[in-house]
């Protein structure tokens, strides 16, 4: 039997989380399949695949959002095939930022000006489509790192926008 990878965290900021991966047994390991979930707005679940080669390893996932719980799953690939899962969970340091202040004004029957307020140097999603459903579930997206963004929509249609 094939047993889990062991996750150890071995660190955490407000920006990053640090962590082990190793297995408790004499099985070859080629590497690891690592996914990082965390949720958005509780109306999106986010996801981070890493591809690790390798036996042990340490990995520091970096660009995460302060004070938000992240999941961490991995499984290890081995010559007898693929391990269980293993989850791990983590909350990261410090303050979360505030949610951003949305406007967003339609410019022609195409075209929708979305600008916002808060915080510089950081890497803004823009989330939009014509039910909660689908901006749940498969949303159009964008990322920016300025403080609006024109977002070309199908004419005839109404948009909900999450920044």
């Amino acid at each position: 039997v094939i047993p889990p990878p062991v996750i150890h965290i071995e660190s955490y900021s407000e920006d990053s989380v640090s962590f082990s991966l190793k297995m408790t047994t004499n099985i070859k390991v080629s590497g690891y399949v690592v996914n990082i979930y965390w949720t958005f707005d509780t109306h999106r679940q986010e996801k981070r695949t890493l591809v690790i080669e390798g036996e042990k390893s340490i990995q520091k996932v970096a660009n995460l959002t302060a004070h938000t719980p992240y999941e961490i799953s991995a499984w290890a690939k081995t010559e007898l095939g693929d391990s269980p899962l293993s989850f791990v969970h983590v909350v990261t340091s410090g303050t979360r930022p505030a949610s951003p202040s949305l406007k967003a004004k339609a410019i022609n029957q195409t075209a929708v000006e979305c600008s916002w307020t808060g915080p510089r140097n950081v890497v803004y999603g823009i989330f939009y489509a014509t039910s909660f459903l689908e901006l749940y579930r498969s949303p159009h997206n964008s990322t920016t790192s300025a403080h609006n963004m024109t977002v070309l929509v199908q004419r005839d249609e109404q948009y909900l926008f999450l920044v």
